[in-house]
């Protein structure tokens, strides 16, 4: 007989084998798409704030989300598994070292920023891992190096004779360095 935690954990696989949700910590800003029902209609509303809590308990996961709206503070607490959520983005991630961030209900303005969190993972899976480099993915030459260094020093030592022979031509700047040393 299956226990309350077992059938919890393997609803939540379900769900998440049909839908992503992105790794989001408290701090981070959060774009929600929320299912609204008007009658027969059926529309997407989202909902941009700072995820103040974040509370994990299996299927009963919850989110906090609090944004400013025309001045007022507004917060929405969301179930993570729910049918309502259509889709979570991160749009910041943010650095705090709390796992609530109530204080910011009590704080406006310059003071309830929140540092940006700088995260190479962002908007990639958690379960999907970044590519590594290997031999085979690394192109290599098709000529050695050691030729193209070869033929350039070689162009380079053609050029310079007639570079030389420009300057002997020119009478110019040797004669305005003679006339500069008589006048000493």
């Amino acid at each position: 007989m299956k226990t309350i935690e077992e059938i919890n954990q393997s609803k939540v696989k379900q769900i998440l084998s049909e839908k992503k949700i992105p790794a989001f910590y408290p701090g981070d800003v959060v774009k929600v798409g929320v299912r609204i029902t008007e009658g027969k209609k059926e529309r997407i509303q989202y909902f941009e704030g700072v995820c103040i809590a974040k509370k994990s308990r299996d299927i009963n996961s919850s989110f906090t989300v609090r944004k400013i709206s025309f001045g007022e503070g507004v917060e929405r607490t969301f179930p993570l598994y729910g049918p309502v959520i259509d889709s979570i983005k991160v749009i910041r991630s943010g650095k705090v070292r709390r796992a609530k961030l109530y204080y910011l209900r009590d704080r406006t303005g310059k003071s309830a920023r929140i540092a940006e969190k700088i995260r190479k993972n962002i908007g990639i899976d958690v379960d999907t891992k970044p590519e590594t480099v290997t031999e085979e993915n690394v192109a290599t030459p098709a000529v050695e190096p050691e030729a193209p260094i070869k033929e350039a020093t070689e162009t380079v030592k053609a050029e310079t004779p007639a570079k030389s022979e420009a300057k002997e031509a020119s009478p110019a700047p040797e004669a305005k360095t003679e006339s500069t040393e008589e006048k000493k």
